[in-house]
């Protein structure tokens, strides 16, 4: 399972000609951070000013998330988010080879006995997250705050390589890496532990997803339900992760208390408390660090039926 070192050479599920690009990412993984964070303003340049990496489309949702912000700002708030993305992609890279302690020290969580105090009631958490910040090492951070009762969903990728490198890269500092659909499997199985999981619940459900649709950022927007769902069924506590740089590699973690799954079960069937309140706490921390969120995504390409 997971590891305290870099990742290591196990039996390989991908073609060997893979290999030279494991060893140049797990080199560069082990440059010290300041280093790392110089390949990033190069990173920065390409994507912003040469390649234009989605400009479009980081405009446009910029546009019409934030319709009172000049041109100018637009424009300089995507530059900025240009920024803070080229340097989470050297910090993601760098959960390879990064320490424990380290990362202890750049993570920091302001209310984990939120988290804990469910812990000792042995419920189920369900951590609901976004694309904010640096989403990677939140689930690696939770892994060393909470030792052995941390895991996040992910979707698997096509790609072998990549699939098997990020799956390490996520889990060798102790946290369960959970396929999506293994979800409900998952937390079947952990019911009654005291575990969390992390979802990242970012808008984008489709019309096969039985959306939730709200007003959110000017825009009619359609969410994932299923944390209600699984929220009811398996009776969890729901909290909100909200995650904030406050500077250069440095992030805060802050939990907030969301409707649990027996409020949830009290209300109106067709509802879905659970989903409207992240959502308000998410356009909260979107509105304050708009350079912090994921941009490049169309995440308002559904329309209301």
């Amino acid at each position: 399972m997971a590891t305290k070192g870099t990742i290591a050479n196990s039996a390989r599920p991908y073609a060997w000609y893979f290999e030279p690009l494991r060893w140049l990412l797990l080199g560069l993984a082990h440059l010290p951070l300041p280093v790392l964070y110089v390949l990033a303003e190069g990173i920065y340049g390409l994507l912003a000013y040469v390649v234009r990496y989605r400009w479009r489309v980081v405009t446009e949702n910029l546009r019409n998330s934030f319709p009172e912000k000049s041109s100018a700002g637009i424009e300089r708030t995507g530059k900025d988010f240009y920024r803070h993305f080229s340097q989470v992609v050297v910090e993601i890279l760098k959960l390879a080879a990064i320490s424990p302690e380290e990362l202890a020290q750049r993570m920091r969580f302001t209310n984990p006995e939120l988290m804990t105090r469910h812990f000792a009631e042995k419920r189920l958490v369900l951590s609901l997250g976004s694309h904010m910040g640096n989403w990677e090492w939140i689930l690696s951070g939770a892994a060393l705050e909470f030792p052995g009762r941390a895991a996040g969903v992910y979707k698997p990728l096509n790609n072998l390589f990549f699939e098997s490198f990020m799956r390490r890269l996520r889990t060798r500092l102790g946290a369960d890496a959970v396929p999506m659909l293994a979800t409900l499997r998952y937390l079947v199985a952990h019911k009654g532990q005291g575990h969390t999981l992390s979802l990242l619940t970012d808008q984008a459900a489709g019309p096969e997803d039985r959306p939730y649709w709200t007003e959110f950022l000017n825009q009619d927007t359609s969410f994932y339900t299923s944390a209600d769902r699984l929220a009811v069924q398996l009776d969890c506590a729901v909290l909100y992760v909200g995650i904030r740089r406050v500077r250069r590699g440095y992030y805060e973690v802050t939990f907030t208390e969301l409707p649990d799954g027996r409020e949830a079960a009290k209300e109106v069937a067709g509802t879905f408390p659970v989903t409207e309140a992240f959502a308000r706490q998410l356009e909260k921390d979107m509105r304050a660090s708009p350079e912090q969120y994921l941009w490049t995504h169309r995440r308002w390409k559904h329309k209301r039926s």
